[in-house]
């Protein structure tokens, strides 16, 4: 099972979601709010918690598990205020976990479990399956399989040049699927690629993804369900890719309508350029051709070559090779 490659198919589709992405995120950097505000940080993070838990059943509010993460008494069951304690503490320590680390995985599922599960913080001894009501959806993989798979998945990650957008969706999946833990390998899961999203852009320790992801619950498990059915991901990473277009819109528009930032915004609306998504296109697929860069942009194939010739002069890009087995790099990238 040596180099590992888990399928997938890069389309279109993810393409375009990948440049939307970036776009957003180019612009709520420039806003900066998350660093300026620990407020909305905190607000953030603990809607990050109420979701991943209630996807889990969870059935505390969002106003208990902030009394809770507060410190205050809150009546309820016992074991959900625990899930949210231990939750909190996990994404508190977010920033020093390391994504391609098997042991800091097992920490994380530790502070994630601790008290809940006998197994917290160890890969699970027996067999298990994902169950909707009595069906069984998808059985895990066997459990003396276990720690070499999650060892291939850690390996492929470390080395794969695929986006870090793409390869923390394909994570998820692959995560979930070998279902390594005997419990809480949902909420870990979710957990795991905020972390490798954050490697990317610290945007990603504070962005509730979760939120939408509990808004679209069946759709979350039916692109689970049909990517095990197809045999690869490519379904479950659209829809995540989806999801964190989606929450980062959110979070754009509500920046939109502060009326401190409006300066700000209107700045950085107009930043991202054909040029931008040019080289966003080109650092995640560096063989494209022009023709297929002008279908991804929308715009006409004159218009790209305008575009490639004016970043080769500003030194931000250069070819390698001939035009048919060639590839570009991105300065800088």
């Amino acid at each position: 099972m040596e180099n590992y490659q888990p399928p997938f198919t890069m389309t279109e589709e993810i393409t375009n979601l990948i440049v939307e992405i970036g776009e957003y995120v180019g612009s709520i950097s420039i806003l900066n709010s998350m660093h300026k505000n620990p407020v909305l940080r905190r607000e953030n993070r603990i809607k990050t918690i109420y979701s991943s838990l209630a996807i889990e059943h969870n059935s505390l509010s969002l106003e208990q598990v902030t009394d809770v993460i507060d410190g205050k008494h809150v009546w309820g069951p016992p074991q959900e205020i625990r899930e949210v304690q231990n939750a909190y503490q996990a994404y508190e320590q977010l920033s020093d976990l390391d994504p391609y680390n098997i042991k800091n995985l097992l920490y994380a599922h530790k502070l994630m479990m601790d008290g809940l599960v006998k197994e917290a913080g160890a890969f699970r001894k027996g067999n298990v399956g994902v169950y909707a009501d009595d069906k069984l959806v998808h059985p895990g993989s066997p459990a003396k399989l276990v720690p070499e798979l999650m060892h291939q998945l850690m390996d492929w990650l470390k080395k794969s040049k695929y986006h870090p957008l793409v390869k923390s969706c394909i994570f998820h999946y692959e995560f979930e699927f070998i279902h390594p833990f005997a419990d809480g390998n949902g909420r870990t899961g979710r957990l795991w690629q905020s972390l490798i999203l954050r490697q990317w852009k610290d945007i990603f320790a504070w962005l509730p993804v979760e939120t939408l992801v509990h808004r679209n619950q069946q759709a979350y498990y039916e692109a689970l369900h049909q990517s095990n059915l197809v045999g690869h991901s490519t379904q479950f990473v659209t829809f995540m890719l989806t999801m964190i277009r989606d929450a980062l819109m959110d979070l754009h528009r509500a920046q939109m309508h502060d009326d401190n930032s409006d300066v700000v915004v209107n700045v950085a609306i107009n930043v991202v350029t054909n040029e931008d998504k040019l080289l966003a296109l080109l650092r995640q697929d560096g063989t494209l051709t022009a023709k297929e860069m002008a279908a991804s942009l929308n715009i006409t194939y004159r218009q790209v070559q305008r575009i490639i010739a004016k970043l080769k002069d500003d030194n931000k890009l250069i070819r390698h090779g001939a035009n048919k087995n060639g590839y570009w790099e991105v300065i800088g990238s």
